[in-house]
Order: structure tokens, then C-alpha cells, then sequence
């Protein structure tokens, strides 16, 4: 792969949409993801709606290195993640004679293993198993899209898993230099300092406290000299304009 790998977030579900569930699944990633070397650059939330799960996931796995699906893998009729799937790559859906067995194992009371629990083991042709040692269901890996739970500790099981099985790109490093300064007064010296440092970017983030305005500014670059480079010439530009500022942010 390139020295940038990119990664895409698809997060499925009503619940998500209504508001009812709050999403606690894009930050973990996002974290794991950029901690590997991978760049989360873009995430999507669909309804459970299969024409808009498949056009939002092909327009991810064209896009990007990777794609991660949350939400839909569970065993009620709503659930239609893994069949959606199916459909995007124009192969078929049946039980993983693995997850059967493994069900069989688990659910061994009678009328425990019923239809809904063996919807949860159905699995497009030619899918790995992503493991899931919490509940059994397991995700599901095919091409590049990795289909993960919606419930945040097994979603997090599963990327978990995924340890060593992912190719990361070159690690985004990132300092960070901050004042009270309002960022409406150094906008044009961060749109200048941020044109003169390719593989550089200069994110603005502003905070009220006490009653006082201030700034954090994070540079952020793959390459750790250009990276060194942008933050001594932006606090340079900062103290020539009579700003005070503080490296590591206020």
C-alpha cells in the first residue's frame, strides 16, 4: 500500500437516526484506526434500508483502503447488514456451517437455537469470520469491508481481533500550539503558514472559558520534520504579530 491508507466508516441503523441510540462506535475506531496508521476520512450513518446500505457502501469500498460497517448483524428482521453485503458484491448468503456448529454448542437447550439465533450465522459466499468471543456472532470480513457489531463492547471485541490483520500506513502525528487568541485574528496567518508546508494541516479549534476567548491550533502531518517545520513557523508568525501562545495548547 501507499504511505497513506484511508479508511471509510459506515454506521447502520434507525435507532441511530432517531436519536434513540447514541453512536459510541465512530470514536474508538477513529482512535484505533489512526493509531495504526490508518486515516479515518470519512463516516457515513444510513438508515436500515438495504438500497441505502449498498450505495453508501459501494461509494466507501471504491474509495477507500478499508470500509467498517456498524449496526444491523443482530437476529431480528430488521437486521440486514450481512444480506445488503451480499448484494454489493453480487454473491450469495447462507448459515457458516462454523457458526452453526459453534451455535449448536452454545445453545443447546431446547428451542434455544431458533431461527432468529441462526440468522445471526447467515454470511455472504467467500467471507472470513471476524471472532467474536462475547456473544458468538461473528463479523464478517469480504474484500475490503469489515461488517462489525453495533453494540459498542463487541464492536470493540471485534476490531480488536483485527489486530495484525490490517496494513497501516505512515502513523498522522500531530502537535498542538494554543493561546487566548480568537481565530477570526489569525486566520490568515494559518491559511499561510498551512500553504507553505505540503503534508502539513492546521485544524482551528476555539473554546470559551472564563469568561475569555481562545484557540487550540493542531498541526498534523505524516512526516515529522515538515510537521516540526510548520509548528516553528507558525509560532514564529504568532510572536512577530505580538500573540502569546502556548506549545502543547491551552
Amino acid at each position: 500500500m501507499s504511505d497513506i491508507v484511508t479508511a471509510g466508516i459506515l454506521v447502520i441503523g434507525d435507532e441511530i437516526l432517531s436519536g434513540r441510540t447514541k453512536d459510541k462506535n465512530i470514536g474508538f475506531i477513529a482512535e484505533y484506526l489512526t493509531n495504526i496508521g490508518i486515516d479515518l476520512k470519512e463516516v457515513r450513518v444510513v438508515s436500515d434500508d438495504e438500497a441505502e446500505i449498498i450505495a453508501a457502501l459501494d461509494a466507501l469500498r471504491h474509495r477507500y483502503n478499508y470500509v467498517f460497517t456498524t449496526g444491523g448483524i443482530g437476529p431480528t428482521h430488521d437486521d440486514i447488514t450481512a444480506d445488503s453485503i451480499a448484494k454489493a458484491f453480487g454473491v450469495g448468503i447462507d448459515h457458516h456451517p462454523e457458526v452453526v456448529a459453534r451455535f449448536k454448542e452454545r445453545f443447546q437447550g431446547a428451542g434455544e437455537l431458533n431461527e432468529a439465533r441462526l440468522r445471526m450465522a447467515r454470511t455472504p459466499e467467500g467471507a472470513d469470520l471476524i471472532p467474536n468471543r462475547m456473544s458468538g456472532a461473528p463479523g464478517i470480513r469480504i474484500g475490503n469491508v469489515h461488517m462489525m457489531a453495533g453494540v459498542p463492547h463487541i464492536a470493540a471485541q471485534m476490531l480488536d481481533a483485527l489486530t495484525g490483520t490490517l496494513e497501516g500506513g505512515a502513523p498522522l502525528l500531530s502537535e498542538t500550539v494554543g493561546g487566548w487568541i480568537k481565530e477570526s485574528e489569525v486566520a490568515d496567518i494559518l491559511r499561510e503558514v498551512e500553504r507553505t508546508h505540503d503534508g502539513c494541516q492546521i485544524g482551528s479549534y476555539p473554546f470559551f472559558r472564563d469568561g475569555e476567548v481562545g484557540a487550540n491550533f493542531v498541526i498534523r502531518s505524516t512526516d515529522p520534520d515538515a510537521l516540526r517545520s510548520c509548528i516553528d513557523t507558525l509560532c514564529e508568525a504568532l510572536g512577530e504579530a505580538g500573540f502569546d501562545f502556548t506549545p502543547g495548547g491551552v
